[in-house]
């Protein structure tokens, strides 16, 4: 069946149009847009009008894209951004009038979904993803076994993403300082120090590691996959040149100082990073740094097999009628 899955987070609103057989996505094809939603929502608990606009119209194109793709049917999820506004029912109904279900998924909604697109490619493998957002994180620990079943041990969702800490912390023109610096690590360091401990999520084979302690650390978001392609200066971007590629903490370090060391303009030039990126893009890497600091892994795997990967499998079941991989099941709306 072929299946249309949106996705709008606090940064970016994506698109997939996937097939699915027996249960597998055996193709997806993936849009995405930096809309922005969550612009101010830290501060304000509100949504930009000007914001909702943009992924109103952004949404409207997705859904003629996937109609014309040949998509019997459509599902619409939103995520951190969503769920701080006290507003969103007002594009909620916006997007109710074209033909969309909106549904604001819970964090832990959102991890175990990513988990399950991600696992997708590490079969029989304990391994924690974490999916780095505009406005949160989701960790999500386990194993997709080789029988397909999930032991998804835990999920939580930490409220720091590449805006929520850039608003915070590093919005200073032109450049944050050391001193901005060292705040915003503080306080990715508070958020996922707690987390960490309470999941046992230490690396293998680090100081701190206990029994049956994950594998792999592979991290999915704009974030990553820009940091994957600013070390490669791809230019255009190459999807097959980062999907599945591997950075070193040492590395993701470096890639903190050279964007720290640039204006927002400046950020904007490099190769491999989209220009709607670049205000964010110091913070999100903040946020990844600190949690290998926190981990304590030494190498991270970016994967973009992420959050759209795992929903249109769960879509799928709805359209089947059979059970889903994570127990929830997104609305699905036929496409008019």
């Amino acid at each position: 069946m072929r299946l249309a899955c949106i996705d709008i987070g606090t940064v970016t609103a994506r698109l997939a149009v996937a097939d699915v057989e027996g249960g597998r996505v055996v193709r997806l094809a993936k849009h995405s847009e930096i809309c922005n939603l969550g612009e101010g929502v830290d501060a304000t608990g509100r949504l930009k009008q000007e914001a909702m606009e943009r992924v109103f119209a952004c949404a409207q194109a997705y859904v003629a894209s996937a109609r014309d793709a040949g998509a019997v049917a459509a599902c619409c999820t939103l995520t951190s951004a969503a769920r701080d506004a006290e507003n969103s029912r007002e594009l909620g109904a916006a997007l109710d009038s074209i033909g969309l279900d909106p549904l604001i998924i819970p964090g832990e909604v959102e991890g175990s979904l990513t988990f399950l697109g991600v696992a997708q490619d590490f079969p029989g493998r304990r391994i924690l993803v974490a999916d780095n957002g505009g406005g949160s994180t989701e960790l999500a620990c386990g194993t997709l076994r080789e029988d397909g079943m999930l032991e998804l041990g835990f999920v939580r969702s930490i409220d720091i993403g590449c805006r929520r800490v850039t608003e915070k912390y590093l919005s200073r023109e032109p450049l944050p300082t050391a001193d901005d610096r060292s705040a915003a690590h503080a306080f990715a360091a508070a958020g996922f120090a707690p987390a960490v401990a309470e999941g046992a999520l230490w690396a293998a084979g680090s100081d701190h590691a206990e029994k049956n302690a994950p594998e792999v650390l592979v991290v999915c978001g704009g974030t990553v996959t820009s940091l994957v392609a600013i070390d490669r200066k791809l230019e255009p971007y190459d999807s097959s040149q980062v999907h599945l590629a591997t950075l070193s903490r040492e590395r993701v370090c470096e890639l903190e100082e050279l964007l720290a060391g640039l204006t927002v303009e400046e950020r904007a030039e490099l190769p491999g990073l989209q220009a709607k990126r670049a205000p964010v893009m110091l913070g999100g890497a903040v946020a990844v740094s600190e949690l290998m600091v926190q981990t304590g892994f030494e190498s991270l795997t970016a994967s973009e097999s992420d959050l759209l990967f795992g929903l249109s499998l769960a879509a799928a079941s709805t359209l089947s009628g059979t059970d889903s991989p994570v127990v929830w099941k997104p609305t699905m709306r036929p496409l008019r």
